[in-house]
Formats: C-alpha cells, sequence, structure tokens
C-alpha cells in the first residue's frame, strides 16, 4: 500500500501502480471525468501512469491551468 496526500491534507491509502483516473474514480465519477492530468510531487504526469510510492496528488480538470496545457500538448 502506498499513501497518497491529497490537496486538503487528507491521505488515503492506495495499492501500489494506482493511477491518477483511478484516484479520481474513488472520489466521485464527476471528477473522473473531467480530470486531464494530475500534478504529482509536483511534476505533471498523465492521469494513466502508475504511482508507484508514497506521494502527494493533485487531479488537474480543465478549470486549471496546467490542465489545461496537458490538454493542448
Amino acid at each position: 500500500m502506498i499513501d497518497i496526500t491529497l490537496p486538503d491534507g487528507s491521505t488515503r491509502q492506495y495499492e501500489k501502480g494506482i493511477t491518477a483516473h483511478q484516484i479520481a474514480l474513488s472520489i466521485s465519477e464527476g471528477l473522473a471525468r473531467n480530470v486531464l492530468a494530475a500534478e504529482v510531487n509536483g511534476e505533471i504526469w498523465d492521469s494513466s501512469r502508475a504511482i508507484e510510492a508514497n506521494s502527494t496528488v493533485k487531479l488537474l480538470t480543465w478549470n486549471d491551468t496546467a490542465g489545461k496545457a496537458t490538454f493542448w500538448h
């Protein structure tokens, strides 16, 4: 299991190899539909990339500048 810390300071435990999309889905289906990418430990990642270690994760949507940048990239 790995610890994922979210922007609100909460920590959730997930199996090693979880993706940002799967994290979003565990929070809400609506959020999962809107996630474009994730910021993992300060780096922008594709939402389908596996997270293998304890991390700080921010899910990026169209409302985030970085989310838009990944969409247009």
